[in-house]
């Protein structure tokens, strides 16, 4: 009783935060920055709902730019709200994740890594045809793009072109999300998606559906990474090719890795703690763009001396302040 307390408390001091976040930072620029937080937390959390299938993705973030093109065509084209364009968005690149799914799931490991790359990229380069400029909008992408627009609210008028209001109403619905795929992870699937990254020959061999499980972890992975791209279509206001290149996957992969992957904060710590290195020390060093070279090291340096994350600082810290309230429990080394 008293842990599951604490637990609540300590949720209650995040929720707290993540509320009063726009009001503790100084500059619109930093509001803007925790929009693309919160977009971002919703793109490695359903990245790692991948990963627990043991296959790694390098199209992840095409398939945020599959829903961001989605929701731009459909509110800028047919008229739809916004709500329901992100859904549609989310929908497009979940179908379009299924489909891949057919000649992915013939390959394995690095061999489905480097497919997902080539996919992707063929997606993504298929924007930028001339032929497809009136769709797509070539190189240049789709401009003008319709926003949440305003709504009233108690007597006061939101807008959410502003920075502080789209972060509340990105927060709530990657909170959602995020539940979403939590449960998804705690349920009966969530252990087949695991069963299969560890022993796939024998949850073959009891009847499990390998190649089943893993398209739909991929199918709901993208779909997920749908919503956070209709999000970013409607706050930007703008979607380009280069705004979903292989650039922005290898950051994504990034943040997964230093967080870690064997808890579902894990990828979100790796994104926080990265963000806040890149936004607010290496900016105000004036060394940003050096980021892909202390971002290359950082991840090596991670592999090589905290190669299950910064998760597990966590981890072996709770292990402590247990080991101090329950004398006889060990704390394990690793």
């Amino acid at each position: 009783m008293a842990s599951r307390s604490r637990c609540l408390l300590l949720w209650l001091l995040l929720a707290l935060l993540l509320l009063a976040l726009p009001y503790l930072v100084q500059t619109s620029q930093q509001r803007e920055i925790l929009v693309f937080l919160v977009i971002n937390a919703l793109v490695v959390a359903s990245y790692r709902l991948l990963t627990l299938t043991g296959e790694w993705s390098l199209a992840h973030v095409v398939m945020m730019g599959v829903g961001a093109y989605g929701t731009a065509i459909v509110s800028k084209d047919l008229g739809f709200p916004p709500p329901l364009a992100v859904l549609t968005g989310a929908g497009l690149a979940a179908f379009v994740a299924y489909v891949l799914s057919f000649p992915l799931f013939r390959m394995k490991g690095f061999y489905f890594l480097i497919g997902s790359f080539a996919a992707g990229e063929a997606i993504r380069l298929s924007w930028r045809l001339s032929s497809l400029r009136d769709v797509f909008g070539g190189p240049k992408g789709l401009r003008s793009i319709p926003t949440f627009g305003e709504i009233e609210l108690f007597g006061h008028t939101i807008d959410f072109w502003n920075a502080t209001a789209f972060y509340y109403l990105a927060l709530a619905i990657v909170a959602v999300c995020l539940f979403l795929l939590w449960r998804v992870e705690r349920s009966r699937i969530g252990m087949l998606f695991h069963a299969l990254h560890w022993q796939d020959k024998l949850a073959e061999s009891v009847g499990v559906d390998a190649r089943g499980y893993r398209t739909l972890a991929l199918v709901v992975a993208s779909g997920f990474a749908g919503v956070a791209g209709g999000l970013y279509a409607h706050y930007v206001g703008s979607v380009s090719p280069n705004a979903f290149d292989v650039s922005q996957m290898v950051d994504v992969l990034i943040w997964v890795i230093v967080g870690g992957t064997a808890t579902f904060y894990g990828p979100l710590l790796g994104l926080v703690v990265l963000t806040v290195l890149n936004e607010l020390v290496l900016r105000e060093l004036g060394v940003d763009l050096a980021r892909p070279l202390i971002y290359g090291g950082l991840l090596i340096l991670s592999i090589l001396f905290l190669p299950q994350g910064l998760e597990s600082l966590v981890e072996r810290a709770r292990a402590r302040w247990r080991s101090r309230r329950e004398p006889g429990r060990t704390v394990s080394a690793g």
